[in-house]
């Protein structure tokens, strides 16, 4: 069954230590995004999320030109942070979703602990389902290199990214599936 993204009611957000005293959080923006799962067997669901990298916002300006600068994301040249899916290993409403995440071109397997909120009747008539899944990356294992050394010992940045996703969709009618799949198709032929 294929799912629709309700992006007013989805969101992936991201924890960074500064200092190594303080939590600077901040948002990506999905650009795109493909779910097919279906309820009753959860193992055969695949995931495909691409945030869009130039989105980043942590609140401070000038912070966010330097996180899509050279030194970290270098969006001009990597626009899109990527998920696909690789396996789905459901136990109850939790789950561990491994897949490739791709940040400034360089791919590494990752593991999501994932909980699965369950699908209900949603205001439209249709049926809505509910996510959330978080992951701790090393931003060095994929590019993202920049810090400073602290006078006092440590880094200015840590290296440890902490990552939040929770995401609700919407159960899409055979019409809007086929559409998007044939969406999906086109781009792949053009890329």
């Amino acid at each position: 069954m294929t799912w629709t993204l309700d992006p007013a009611h989805s969101s992936v957000t991201f924890s960074v230590k500064h200092m190594m005293v303080t939590t600077v959080r901040g948002s990506l923006k999905i650009r795109d995004f493909a779910l097919d799962f279906d309820p009753a067997a959860p193992a055969a669901g695949t995931v495909r999320v691409s945030l869009d990298a130039d989105s980043i916002d942590t609140g401070q300006q000038s912070r966010d030109v330097h996180l899509r600068s050279a030194d970290f994301l270098a969006t001009e040249e990597h626009p899109a942070i990527d998920f696909v899916s690789t396996a789905i290993e459901p136990e109850g409403d939790r789950w561990a979703i491994h897949g490739d995440l791709t940040i400034r071109g360089t791919t590494r397997p990752v593991a999501l602990d994932a909980e699965y909120a369950g699908t209900v009747a949603n205001m439209q008539g249709g049926r809505s389902a509910g996510f959330s899944a978080t992951t701790t990356i090393d931003r060095d294992d994929f590019g993202l290199t920049w810090n400073v050394a602290l006078e006092q010992g440590g880094w200015l940045v840590s290296r440890e990214i902490k990552i939040s996703i929770d995401l609700e969709v919407v159960a899409a009618t055979d019409a809007e599936a086929e559409t998007r799949a044939e969406d999906r198709e086109r781009q792949r032929i053009s890329a």
